[in-house]
């Protein structure tokens, strides 16, 4: 199976549109490709139980689990809603853009 092709990288910043946490935005702080799927910072938080080991005490720890890249969307730079993205070719470089105001995405 070949990898999957992401328009949203690790960075951006995207609001989530589907799911418990729908509404809320973050930097993506992870992309996991194998399974087409991101993490987000401050989003879909849960906690988990740890065993103590030496690097760390035990106890229960609060962690960002991941979301399918479908049910995020990344932020227009202009009006901060959310936008697909487009591309668009200067010269040599290929630009991401967004559809709805046309605004590069850096």
């Amino acid at each position: 199976m070949t990898k999957a092709k992401f328009k949203v990288k690790k960075g951006d910043e995207v609001i989530v549109i589907a799911g418990r946490e729908k509404g809320k935005k973050g930097k993506i702080t992870q992309v996991i490709t194998e399974s087409s799927r991101v993490v987000v910072e401050g989003v879909n938080k849960v906690k988990r139980h740890q065993k103590p080991s030496k690097l760390s005490g035990g106890g229960i720890v609060e962690k960002e689990m991941s979301l399918h890249v479908s049910n995020v969307m990344l932020l227009d730079p202009k009006s901060g809603k959310g936008t697909r993205v487009g591309y668009k070719i200067e010269g040599e470089r290929k630009l991401r853009i967004a559809r709805s105001s046309g605004a590069p995405i850096l």
